[in-house]
């Protein structure tokens, strides 16, 4: 009854993971194409540097180093899950055992491991919730955002130390020599444990051993379910994000419109062929989602809200409104907002009346001075300036909406051919003198 109690759970939350995952990759499709300049191996490099090597990570080493004991905790442990779900499938137990005295080898690194997995956890909570560092404590953060940091981290603690109290019991089953429990697995973590556990009767020890280990299969199935709507989705984003970075192209440089040229080209050269046929209805940048790349709406989605662009971000410092990392949570809300709309209507979206700008104002996509500190700092290679650069196409090439200061500069370089506010013929009188 257990195994197949334990079968159906694991088909319904594959089932749910899957339906939902395909909603995520559909939402991202809905951006336009992008083309790479960099070759495949080169970006293969990059994410195994960036994303499995956790090389950005390590520029705050405080940080850097407690999100690589989670990191590896979250890949080698499951391991560990492997062996749970085939023995919650079999009935059997710990049937890997059979591997002798690398079995044991391997149980004991992973609770060390584990350990380390819950110790960092333990110190981000501190940081967030009692020291209150700045980065975690911005009005980027308010509501659910805050909210959904701290449940992983609890969620994360509560999975750890369930199979702390599992391996502890089974440890103490097992010198008993109870029927089923078999005697394999070095345990130098949760044996800490027994002391704790020593005076229970056996029958209370099964039911102890069996309520935790459902209790850590359970959570992590609901962890599995609860990465798509979470920050923590860049747990799996993060590999195809820095695979699909093209790092021959420099950041922070400025996309040729293609629709402008298509324009004002031919006016200058009659051989000049426009990319899009007259037909076609032109916009300029990004008015909503669809007008992004679908590159742009994969960084929306992988965001790890961990603040390093804003930190650093000149015009947050000196208290500006624009905040890089709510930029790309901003985007990801209106794609989300976008995906329930198709869902809402089979298939089909109809117009809300919303776009990206009823979620980024133009004082933020203004506030901006391009310096790419963000993207320079960002440790999955997320690149909010480009996404801020499309907007302004779309406000002043679209809407015909600039500041005071660039209106006059535009008419400076009509009248002028200068950004400055002096004749052809008065250019040179600086010189005279």
């Amino acid at each position: 009854m257990g195994s197949f109690i334990f079968v159906i759970l694991l088909l319904i939350a594959s089932g749910v993971f899957v339906w939902n995952s395909k909603k995520i990759r559909r939402n991202i499709l809905l951006g336009k194409d992008v083309t790479f300049e960099s070759t495949p191996q080169e970006r293969l490099s990059n994410m195994i540097r960036v994303a499995l090597g956790q090389s950005k990570m390590v520029n705050r080493p405080i940080a850097g180093i407690l999100h690589i004991f989670v990191y590896a905790g979250f890949i080698l442990i499951n391991i560990e899950v492997l062996e749970i779900i085939l023995d919650g499938i079999t009935g059997s137990h710990r049937v890997f055992s059979f591997m002798g005295s690398f079995y044991n080898f391997l149980i004991a690194f992973f609770e060390v491991l584990a350990l380390l997995v819950f110790i960092s956890v333990v110190i981000f909570w501190l940081r967030r919730n009692v020291l209150k560092l700045k980065r975690f404590a911005h009005p980027d953060l308010k509501g659910f955002p805050s909210k959904d940091a701290n449940f992983i981290l609890i969620m994360e603690m509560i999975l750890m130390t369930a199979l702390m109290i599992a391996n502890a019991s089974d440890k103490i089953l097992q010198t008993r020599e109870v029927e089923h429990y078999v005697q394999a697995g070095i345990f130098p973590v949760s044996s800490l444990f027994i002391p704790l556990l020593q005076n229970y009767t056996t029958e209370s020890l099964i039911l102890l051993e069996r309520t935790f280990w459902w209790i850590h299969i359970i959570g992590i199935l609901i962890f599995l379910n609860y990465l798509p709507i979470s920050k923590h989705l860049h747990i799996i984003l993060a590999f195809p994000n820095t695979y699909f970075f093209d790092a021959k192209k420099p950041l922070g440089q400025f996309r040729i419109l293609k629709e402008v040229s298509d324009v004002v080209i031919p006016n200058f050269d009659s051989s000049y062929t426009p990319a899009n046929p007259e037909t076609s209805e032109v916009h300029f940048g990004a008015k909503d989602v669809f007008d992004l790349t679908w590159k742009q709406l994969l960084e929306a989605y992988t965001c790890t809200e961990c603040g390093r662009g804003t930190s650093v971000c000149p015009q947050n410092i000196t208290g500006k409104k624009l905040s890089p990392r709510k930029i790309m949570m901003s985007v990801r809300d209106r794609l989300e907002e976008v995906g329930k709309n198709i869902d809402l209507n089979k298939g089909e979206l109809k117009d809300d009346g919303k776009n990206l700008f009823s979620y980024i104002s133009e004082e933020e996509i203004w506030a901006c001075n391009t310096c790419n500190a963000c993207a320079e700092e960002c440790p999955v290679n997320i690149n909010p300036l480009a996404i801020i650069m499309e907007l302004r196409y779309n406000l002043i090439l679209e809407q015909s909406k600039a500041p005071s200061s660039l209106n006059t500069m535009f008419s400076n370089v009509e009248n002028n051919g200068a950004p400055w506010q002096f004749s052809n013929a008065d250019r040179l009188k600086w010189a005279e003198s």
